[in-house]
């Protein structure tokens, strides 16, 4: 087996962050735990802010400190979205939070392969972690124990070789501190005192004394870290819907601050349908409002905007321009302070795959992006589309309606396109225009027109009260144009005379 183990040291910190901008971002900041200082960015550390500090000492180093509260809550989410980003490459995934250090942990024997060996498989992943906004440190070893004792200690260890065999693992981990132990943690003082400083100097001892003194869990951890034991882990499984939330830590009255959130959101929520092996069909988003300042009991304590997708998609970067054009055309009724997102439309089946030159398929998918990014911005009841009812007369022939393309499905992408011979015009006059004649031919422009085709009679609309009764024909116009006009029938029409109904091409 070979595991990878992804640290994030700087986890807490950084899910606070993430939804602050960049801007914000770049100021000192750090997290309370109580009333002492838990965690600080560098920007924070260069001014001599460091972890332990009293606020006041903090405030005193750095007046423009920036804090925010630890929450285990947050923290748990953020790992959360690691873990389905890391499912992305291999179904076994699995937490460790010992020793009080996160830690996610692959087992990618299965996927070197697939994915060209180790190196190009980190970087992969990565590459997948970097939208989620945390910093890692990986390492990997034969034992899952093993691999995050590396990750935690020091980087170092990208190249899997350095630890797959049982020996050179054994030589790594005799340098690893012991206070990296969950146990080591426990006696920390009472093994400093011993001088027992390394995961060597433990092994070097007699285990029945060291069993005596401090238990059987300090040399169970060892024992599975370096392969002598079983280490059976609870794999990760994703849930069947994505609800998550964040908090906003300053007042958003715009879509500009609404979409560091968001995309923070939508991150997650992609990690999660290519976690579950599935594509976003669509989802909602709450905005949840300042309560002092919704003014009065008519403004609501919360908005949600639900985003539906003509194509089911695991882009980034098109759900949030989607996204972005929703908020751009939304009146915030009051300020925002936390986002939640719901989705449980997830759509299972073969991916999309790049095109080296356009076809008929990739076609496709650009109208279908053309249609979401418009229905975004002007709203689904604006973008309609003509759909044929079962009516001879041309102009209640058709209805419009809101724009629904259908879900692509492998079989609709295989069946090729039957295409009918047009016979009638798209374009269709709102009021048929009247013509006039010479010797029995209808003129446009003063200029007569030349019969083509025809006659196609229509005798319909006895039951309505609008009853038509006309012959059809195609006609040139004098420039090479093809017009489509009717010629009324007497005496059960109450028009006499060529009319002009509409215009090919």
């Amino acid at each position: 087996m070979l595991w990878i183990a992804l640290h994030l040291p700087a986890l807490s910190l950084e899910s606070f962050a993430a939804t602050l901008g960049a801007a914000r971002q770049a100021l000192p900041l750090a997290l309370l735990q109580g009333t002492r200082i838990a965690a600080v960015n560098g920007v924070a550390a260069q001014l001599g802010v460091q972890p332990g500090f009293k606020r006041a000492t903090a405030l005193a180093l750095a007046p423009q400190l920036r804090f925010g509260q630890a929450d285990a809550a947050r923290d748990a989410q953020a790992l959360r979205a690691v873990a389905h980003a890391a499912l992305a490459f291999t179904p076994l995934v699995t937490l460790d939070t010992s020793a009080g250090q996160p830690c996610v942990l692959l087992e990618v024997q299965g996927s070197l392969r697939y994915f060209g060996g180790l190196a190009a498989l980190q970087r992969r992943l990565r590459a997948a972690l970097l939208p989620l906004g945390f910093g890692c440190r990986m390492a990997s070893a034969s034992t899952a124990l093993g691999a995050a004792l590396l990750a935690r200690w020091r980087t170092g260890f990208e190249l899997g070789a350095q630890a797959q065999d049982r020996g050179r693992l054994g030589t790594l981990l005799d340098e690893v501190p012991v206070v990296l132990l969950g146990a080591g943690q426990t006696h920390h003082e009472a093994l400093r005192a011993m001088g027992l400083h390394t995961l060597g100097d433990l092994r070097r001892l007699p285990r029945g004394g060291l069993a005596r003194r401090f238990g059987e869990a300090l040399l169970a951890e060892l024992d599975r870290a370096r392969g002598d034991a079983p280490d059976p882990r609870e794999p990760v499984v994703p849930p069947p819907v994505f609800d998550e939330g964040c908090e906003l830590f300053e007042r958003a009255d715009n879509s500009a601050t609404l979409m560091h959130g968001a995309g923070l959101l939508l991150a997650r929520l992609v990690a999660w349908a290519r976690a579950r092996q599935g594509r976003v069909g669509g989802f909602t988003l709450a905005l949840h409002h300042e309560a002092r300042h919704r003014g009065d009991d008519s403004v609501p304590e919360r908005t949600e905007l639900r985003l539906a997708l003509a194509a089911a998609s695991n882009d980034p970067a098109h759900l949030q321009l989607l996204l972005r054009e929703r908020l751009a055309r939304l009146a915030l009724p009051a300020p925002t302070l936390a986002l939640h997102l719901h989705c449980d439309e997830l759509q299972h089946g073969a991916a999309p795959h790049g095109e080296l030159f356009p076809t008929a398929a990739s076609a496709q998918e650009g109208l279908l992006r053309l249609i979401e990014r418009l229905q975004a911005r002007l709203g689904p009841q604006q973008v309609l589309q003509p759909l044929p009812c079962e009516d001879h007369r041309p102009e209640r022939s058709t209805h419009w309606q809101p724009v629904r393309p259908p879900g692509r499905t492998r079989a609709a992408a295989a069946a090729p396109a039957v295409l009918q011979p047009l016979t009638r015009p798209v374009w269709l006059l709102l009021q048929p225009q009247p013509l006039p004649e010479r010797q029995s031919r209808p003129l446009l422009d003063g200029r007569p027109l030349q019969l083509l085709a025809g006659p196609e009679r229509i005798e319909s609309g006895w039951w309505d009260g609008a009853p038509a009764a006309r012959d059809y024909f195609v006609a040139q116009a004098h420039d090479g144009a093809l017009v489509w006009l009717y010629r009324a029938r007497l005496p059960l029409a109450q028009q006499e005379g060529w009319f002009l109904h509409g215009r090919f091409g």
